[in-house]
Formats: structure tokens, sequence, C-alpha cells
């Protein structure tokens, strides 16, 4: 399972494992705001274009909200707590892993009455993980060029 994950990730080989496995749970909380915000900022359109019709603007909008707002902590000051001694590819399996498996779980709690069909409620995961992809990707890109020092 590490071999795969490390195999999967092999584009982000040269972020510092030190740096972003080890740093104080102050500095985490310290980001948390901020990431939160953020990932908000990308994920949110993400779920606007990509839930289906059935469900209202304002309720993506919502969930654009509700949904980082459930798993976001967990990733941020949880996981990399569990994980401090371990491969950040674990760490990232595991993280992008319960992000949008958990916010699939909860949007089809929050949802399960509304008929979306067959096709709807895979459309609608879909768009959570996709959402949750766009993010990561944000993330890493911000990762690999240290702009997270900057904050």
């Amino acid at each position: 399972m590490i071999d795969t994950a490390r195999t999967l990730l092999l584009l982000f080989d040269e972020v510092d494992i030190v740096r972003t496995q080890s740093l104080p749970i102050s500095e985490l909380w310290r980001f948390l705001p901020l990431g939160y915000l953020l990932t908000v900022l990308i994920e949110t359109p993400v779920l606007l274009v990509g839930l289906p019709r059935q469900i209202t603007v304002k309720q993506r909008l919502w969930c654009g909200v509700w949904l980082t707002a459930c798993t976001y902590p967990i990733v941020i000051l949880v996981l990399p707590a569990i994980f401090m001694d371990h491969s950040r590819a674990l760490y990232l399996v595991v993280a992008e892993t319960f992000a949008p498996l958990c916010e699939c779980v909860l949007f089809w709690v929050g949802f399960r009455r509304v008929e979306l069909g067959r096709r709807g409620w895979a459309q609608a995961m879909a768009a959570i993980v996709l959402a949750n992809l766009a993010s990561f990707g944000f993330g890493e890109v911000m990762n690999h060029y240290s702009w997270f020092g900057l904050f």
C-alpha cells in the first residue's frame, strides 16, 4: 500500500517531508482559518457547476462551506498529528481519501430525501471528489513553491 502511494505521488517528491509533516500544532492552528477560506474558495465553484440541478444554488453554496467545515480541521489538525512520524505519501493517501469519502457520506445524509436518481447521485459524488482534487492540487502547488511560508 505504501509503495503504491509513493508511486502515485511521484510528482510531489520534491516536497520537504520534514517541513510538511512536523509543523508544530500551533502553526497548524494558525494556518487553519486561511487554509479553510482558500479551500472553500476553490471547492465551492466546482460544486456550483458540478452538483445536480435538483440541488439549489443556495444549497450548493452551503455545501461548499459545510462539507469543508466538517473535514478540513481533521485533515489539517488531526491527521498531521497522527502521521507526524510517517511518510508524507501515507498522510496524503489517508487525508485525500478521508476528505472526499466523508464529504460524500455527509452529502448523502443531508440530501438523501432529494430525488436525484442514480445518475444524479453519481454526479454529486463526482463533483465532490473533483472539488477535493482541485483544492488538493492547489495546495500541492502552493506547498511546492513554499507560498504557505508567506502567511
